[in-house]
């Protein structure tokens, strides 16, 4: 490698995207693309990115596999910077190969920390958290050590664990100041803000008081009988009874936590779950069925007790019952979050993550777009979608989460 291309790498480690388009900018070269690819997903064109890289790997000869899979992992890095969730796993996971193969461990670790990334995205939380507890950096760089604390920080985050989050925040903190990155230490300090805003709110006699995450941790961890709106769970300390797949369930329940310690009337239930101003036979017909399956469903954590005017929630031991509810209420609370990020998405990409067809992601984002909400950029297939980052609470409990994840 001649010394204008070990200069611009040099750059590029550093976050100097234009001191190293300075030294490769007229160069046509394979090893001169990747360079000036990598500038250029740093400066944030990532469509202009994603194309020198792909000339790049094109041009590199078979003999020169270690390059390619670098290209390739670059094209990756892009990728998920564009949100673009549909780009084969299967080739970042051919370059891994490469790597360990060759023995470049820090490019190892780094396609590793990409295939987290998108897994976290993705919200498979348990893939993520498996492969971040398997990942070694070694005595890897800086930056790749702040990357590595920030995945752990999400994490965190996802899985309510407040003390946690603290302990990777401080440690991503202290790798980005090692690193002298400016960009880095700066997404560093942004992430730190998902502590002390409200993630959640506890609802107790219609008043609705706002909890940081650290807040909602120790609601969680107390013996009460939590109704867990924002992840649709009823929980009890270590045991819980997911409803996120029975919504008219959680409807009724969360209409029974609402009215405790007092009964929900038959008629609040019904327009609760079946959103029916009026109740008929039938609405009533359908309230005892699924009054009958919320029961058996809460059998170990509370019992449902008929009233004269309705039912009221009971929780084994009589003890206290508890509302979390997510920070704001609406239907595309979710996709809403996917979007805070800042990042543009594709309708594709939207649905991928939120485990929808892109159907149901365009009628979600046709309902934003009426609200104000978001916005469309680009037409046809580059058409892709943004909001305002959303401001005075922490998105990261209305996150998707797939079935496979806890």
């Amino acid at each position: 490698m001649d010394s204008s291309i070990t200069a611009a790498a040099r750059a590029l480690r550093a976050g100097d995207p234009l001191g190293a388009l300075h030294r490769v900018a007229l160069r046509g070269d394979p090893a001169a693309l990747a360079m000036r690819g990598i500038a250029m997903a740093q400066l944030g064109d990532l469509g202009r990115a994603r194309e020198l890289l792909r000339r790049a790997a094109r041009s590199f000869g078979p003999r020169e596999t270690l390059a390619r899979a670098r290209c390739l992992t670059a094209e990756a890095e892009v990728a998920l910077a564009a949100r673009d969730l549909a780009w084969p796993p299967r080739v970042l996971t051919e370059a891994l190969r490469t790597f360990i193969v060759r023995g470049d461990r820090e490019n190892a670790a780094h396609a590793r920390l990409l295939q987290i990334r998108r897994l976290l995205l993705l919200g498979r939380i348990d893939e993520a958290d498996a492969a971040c507890a398997a990942l070694e950096l070694g005595g890897g760089p800086a930056r790749l050590t702040a990357v590595a604390a920030l995945v752990a920080f999400e994490l965190a985050l996802r899985r309510g664990r407040a003390e946690r989050a603290r302990e990777a925040l401080a440690c991503a903190r202290e790798a980005a100041a090692r690193s002298d990155i400016g960009a880095l230490r700066a997404e560093v300090e942004h992430a730190g803000r998902a502590l002390v805003l409200p993630a959640a709110r506890l609802i107790a006699a219609g008043e609705a008081r706002p909890l940081t995450l650290a807040e909602v941790e120790a609601v969680l961890a107390s013996p009460d009988l939590v109704v867990d709106g924002c992840r649709r769970a009823a929980r009890r300390g270590a045991r819980v009874v997911p409803l996120s797949r029975r919504p008219m369930l959680f409807a009724l329940l969360r209409g029974l936590a609402k009215a405790w310690p007092g009964e929900a009337a038959r008629e609040d239930l019904i327009e609760r779950a079946f959103g029916a101003l009026r109740a008929n036979s039938s609405h009533r017909a359908r309230l005892r069925v699924g009054m009958g399956r919320l029961r058996h469903a809460l059998w170990p954590l509370a019992e449902i007790r008929a009233t004269a005017r309705g039912f009221r929630l009971v929780a084994r031991g009589a003890g206290p019952v508890r509302l979390l509810a997510p920070p704001i209420e609406s239907p595309e609370a979710a996709l809403l979050a996917l979007l805070a990020d800042g990042e543009a998405w594709s309708t594709s990409a939207l649905a991928l993550a939120l485990g929808s067809s892109q159907r149901t992601a365009q009628r979600a984002l046709a309902a934003l777009v009426e609200a104000g909400q978001a916005r469309a950029v680009g037409r046809g297939r580059s058409r892709r979608w943004l909001s305002a980052p959303v401001a005075g609470f922490a998105t990261t409990l209305l996150l998707p989460v797939s079935d496979e994840s806890g």
